[in-house]
């Protein structure tokens, strides 16, 4: 990645957080879904298009690539490690997050700590209908994970949680330079599952929020998290909502920055 060598900070609970901090101008934290970090995922080609406007601190979320762990998981140690990040940058500044780190980006905003404005692209609360058994998938992970079954919870939350066809995860089985990666953090399931609220909207949350909030979609992706980012939108005083053509959950780091960086910006 472009940037400088990784720092790290110190969470509240003693936690190791390795973060880079790239390009100039007003803070932005990028905050990862699962299964990502600043090494793999979305992140390493975003962080340039963004450093062009903003000093990004991008991170490896606990449990993940160069950051430490706990022994215990609290989805509330996850918005402790943004406030450690956002204090680095000077004690305020804006959040970017994807799937379930933009769930845990509106999280932190509704913790009250000091977030300038928020970017969520596609917070997954797939459930809020309860429709999906949400609550049941935290547990799965976790016993999958207990039982040094790494591939078996990867392949849980690619198809039985996200939807990927069965062919399609068989076929990234066969490609061990990316399964490994995945194995590698499948311990970090159940903290995006845990995050998650079971997957439905915590509405009175996310009402209290006061920072100004974008909540976006891709128009091909699931109609689930269609609806959900515009009940996002409808429940955060003031957010705004847009639908990014031609997108899919995977959104193009050429697509989602110009959007993030219209409203970021003064």
């Amino acid at each position: 990645m472009n940037g400088e060598l990784a720092r790290e900070v110190i969470s509240t609970d003693g936690t190791r957080i390795a973060y880079e901090r790239t390009g100039s101008g007003p803070a932005v934290v990028l905050v990862d879904g699962a299964l990502c970090s600043r090494a793999f995922g979305p992140s390493a080609k975003l962080v340039p298009l963004l450093g062009r406007h903003f000093t990004v601190l991008s991170y490896d979320r606990r449990g993940r690539g160069q950051s430490g762990d706990a022994s215990r998981y609290a989805a509330a140690r996850e918005v402790d490690d943004i406030a450690a990040l956002i204090d680095t940058a000077g004690g305020s500044a804006s959040l970017i997050g994807l799937s379930s780190g933009a769930a845990l980006a509106l999280q932190a905003a509704a913790a009250g700590l000091p977030v300038r404005k928020v970017v969520a692209y596609e917070p997954p609360y797939v459930d809020d209908a309860g429709d999906r058994g949400g609550a049941a998938h935290e547990g799965a992970l976790t016993r999958l994970v207990a039982s040094g079954d790494r591939g078996g919870a990867v392949k849980y939350f690619m198809k039985d949680m996200v939807g990927v066809p069965a062919p399609m995860v068989a076929l990234m089985r066969l490609m061990p330079w990316i399964w490994r990666k995945l194995e590698a953090v499948a311990h970090t399931l159940p903290y995006d599952a845990a995050v998650m609220t079971d997957f439905r909207i915590p509405r009175a949350q996310f009402a209290a929020i006061t920072s100004p909030v974008l909540v976006m979609n891709g128009s091909r992706t699931d109609e689930r998290l269609r609806g959900a980012a515009r009940a996002i939108a409808d429940i955060v005083p003031g957010a705004r909502h847009r639908e990014l053509e031609g997108q899919t959950h995977n959104v193009k780091p050429g697509v989602l920055t110009p959007a993030a960086v219209q409203f970021l910006l003064p």
